[in-house]
């Protein structure tokens, strides 16, 4: 039985990295994404160069139930998943009730429904094969509001919450979960709001610090990039008033405008 290793919003990005590490890794390959012709490449270039299988599902994640969907596809063809990424995400900026309803909707369908469904789809088959992993990405605003981007911030928040309970449910069953929170990252996920730093990560080097975390043994949060640091220590060093003031200052300079 050939294993695979399933990850969403593999055509850019965080995903793309992702998926490019772990072919490197001889790992077979199920990439998930909106963007057809992309995957299509991926997975030809990927299969020749890495000697891999590779398979590649059309799928918006933003859509409701989705999640339904992409497993029974993966059972459709017959496929066994050890390795779930949780990658795809995006977020909106402005003041709440300047953000179109249904793009937010979209946003919590996506970040929280959709991340939340697949792992409990193919959790199961990991429990009862006695192994796996799971990686769900969140962000430094996992550990802080994040005034301008308030649903986000939430949705980023769930993942952190939800990634170490389940670390824990799991962790006698030969499960690895991992939240993977990453400083601001190049990637085209800034293109519509806007950056908040200069100071920016690439996708290398959050896949990176995902591998080495994973490599290190029982760490449940890969805290990637200083700003990550900074802002998983804040709550222990100030109130969150005080926390939340900061926050709220810096987003408020790069996406406050978006105030409608």
């Amino acid at each position: 039985m050939e294993n695979y290793t399933l990850i969403t919003g593999a055509s850019s990005g965080i995903g793309n990295a992702f998926a490019k590490a772990y072919a490197e890794r001889g790992h077979n390959l199920i990439i998930v994404a909106r963007s057809g012709d992309k995957l299509k490449a991926m997975a030809r270039d990927y299969a020749e160069k890495y000697k891999i299988k590779v398979e590649y599902m059309i799928f918006d994640l933003s859509l409701e139930n989705i999640a339904k969907a992409v497993y029974d596809e993966v059972n459709r063809r017959g496929l066994t998943v050890d390795t779930l990424v949780n990658n795809a995400g995006f977020a909106t900026t402005g003041l709440l009730h300047t953000a179109d309803y249904k793009i937010q909707h979209e946003e919590i369908l996506l970040n929280v429904a959709a991340m939340t469904e697949l792992t409990y789809l193919f959790i199961k088959g990991m429990s009862e094969r006695g192994k796996g992993t799971v990686i769900n990405l969140g962000s430094c605003v996992s550990f802080t509001p994040f005034p301008y981007s308030a649903v986000y911030a939430a949705t980023k928040a769930y993942v952190l919450s939800f990634s170490e309970s389940i670390s824990y449910e799991y962790r006698d069953k030969g499960i690895r979960v991992l939240a993977v929170c990453p400083a601001p990252t190049q990637t085209h996920f800034f293109d519509k709001c806007g950056n908040v730093t200069d100071n920016m990560r690439t996708p290398a080097n959050v896949v990176g610090s995902a591998f080495k975390t994973l490599e290190k043994g029982r760490k449940t949060v890969c805290k990637d990039g200083i700003i990550t640091k900074l802002q998983a220590f804040m709550p222990r060093l100030l109130t969150r008033r005080a926390a939340l003031n900061i926050t709220g200052r810096i987003s408020g300079r790069a996406w406050g405008k978006n105030n409608g």
